[in-house]
């Protein structure tokens, strides 16, 4: 290949100053934009080698596209904020609850110095979270509590301090796995505790429990399906009768919710056990999330009889598994608005449940108000179901109201919602990409419009181009 070909190879320092670079300029490390702009120089070269000729021009306009399109690759990967148009109320991929306006200002509050250990009060030092255990005991009616920074760990937590090296029974109909390959046998291996399966994958009795009750039970667990359910020919017992035996035993009884649900969910037609009754039946620790129907932050949260949770609290697991200031400033006023008896209004989650449809469908028409379309795009308006999701209430449907718009290219579309200024996460069914708005916040609405707005313009102008 002679010499003068690769004449056409641009500078750096040429690149980063083209003006098609100037809209990520400042939003990504200058270093990493630089890395971009190298790696498309040298594809560049291979080009050229393989016999493709440039000029000057078209050399400095191959690295840009290759600059940006790396740069918009990682932007999609960059956290960033999005709007759910999903009907998953939580959805774990998108972060689970959204969090209340006041949760929100209570951790900008504390990402400064903050008194995360101490009182100011008295100026002496604190127990991390000593204030949010006390109201999640008020909450809750427990004894006391601990706080971790997931279910998961709040689970291992309780396994590794009360039975490492002991039996645990719990039914097979429990064995559960959830999402990322999070599998409760493993769970059990790691913490050190002896798994006891009992029972079958259906049915399960009170005297499966009890027939392998030994000197080597530590205790008895009944673990929530979180993100499937049984019908049919099922029975396992509820909590207040493995409490009943484990009270006879002298047995602890560990209730892992998962879900964190505070109150009743019936007049949705939801069944879904609640933290206090788990509480109020006796058993010795609940284990529920923070972020999936308790509305608040990531965060694994045990209640329970004081002796046990001081157990947990000494473990040297407790340090390792506990959650950052901002996290529990969070959760603290999450806690504050479930004690206030206006967990509806203020909760973001909880009002997206018990939005009417009626509200939904009027949300609906304001934003078709809004849209520009032609013969080659339409968006109509049609009634859909919400999912409860992110590993709570399984199986659960909710009416509910949204857009469905018909492009030319639905995969496209979606992808351009997606990459939008505020990006947008949708769905495609039945060859339309389609948009629940009971889980979009009432202030997204002009963003969402402004986004279809640019999707449909894209849509338009490639129908046009073809």
């Amino acid at each position: 290949m002679p010499q003068h070909s690769f004449r056409c190879l641009p500078a750096v320092d040429l690149v980063v100053r083209d003006p098609g670079l100037q809209a990520i300029a400042g939003l990504l490390p200058r270093q990493q934009v630089l890395g971009w702009i190298r790696a498309g120089i040298d594809e560049c070269r291979q080009q050229i080698v393989a016999g493709r000729e440039f000029t000057n021009e078209a050399a400095v306009s191959y690295v840009v596209k290759h600059t940006l399109d790396a740069s918009h690759f990682e932007m999609g990967r960059r956290q960033q904020s999005v709007i759910n148009a999903t009907g998953i109320l939580l959805h774990t991929n998108l972060g689970r609850a959204c969090l209340a306006e006041a949760a929100v200002e209570r951790m900008n509050a504390a990402v400064a110095y903050s008194n995360v250990e101490m009182n100011m009060w008295t100026g002496r030092r604190n127990k991390r979270g000593e204030r949010v255990c006390e109201l999640l005991c008020e909450l809750t009616g427990a004894e006391d509590a601990v706080i971790v920074n997931n279910c998961a760990a709040a689970t291992m937590l309780t396994l590794q301090t009360v039975a490492a090296g002991r039996e645990v029974v719990i039914s097979r109909g429990q064995l559960v796995e959830i999402g990322g390959g999070y599998r409760l046998p493993e769970v059990f291996a790691a913490s050190g505790a002896v798994m006891r399966e009992v029972g079958t994958t259906n049915r399960t009795y009170v005297h499966d429990y009890e027939g392998v009750i030994t000197d080597r039970t530590a205790a008895l667990i009944r673990v929530h399906r979180s993100n499937f359910y049984q019908g049919g020919f099922v029975t396992e017992p509820d909590t207040a009768e493995l409490v009943q035996l484990g009270a006879a035993h002298n047995l602890p009884v560990i209730d892992d919710i998962g879900s964190g649900c505070m109150h009743s969910l019936e007049s949705l037609g939801l069944a879904e056990p609640t933290i206090p009754e788990s509480v109020a039946t006796g058993a010795e620790l609940t284990l529920f999330s923070g972020d999936k129907l308790f509305g608040g932050p990531q965060a694994g949260i045990i209640v329970g009889k004081k002796e046990r949770i001081a157990q947990l609290r000494s473990s040297p697991m407790a340090r390792a598994l506990r959650i950052d200031k901002v996290t529990l400033a969070a959760l603290e006023a999450t806690v504050e608005i479930h004690l206030s008896g206006a967990a509806r209004e203020h909760l973001p989650l909880l009002r997206m449940m018990y939005e009417s449809v009626d509200s939904i469908r009027a949300r609906c028409e304001q934003v078709v108000a809004g849209l520009k379309c032609d013969d080659r795009t339409s968006v109509e308006i049609v009634e859909c179901v919400s999912e409860i999701g992110g590993g709570s209430v399984p199986g659960s449907q909710v009416t509910s109201c949204g857009l469905a718009v018909t492009a030319p290219d639905p995969v496209r579309f979606a992808r351009d919602l997606r990459t939008a200024d505020s990006p947008v996460q949708a769905v495609i069914r039945d060859g339309a990409v389609r948009l629940d708005l009971r889980t979009v916040l009432p202030g997204e609405l002009q963003p969402l419009v402004e986004s279809l707005n640019a999707a449909l313009q894209a849509a338009q102008s490639s129908g046009m181009t073809s």
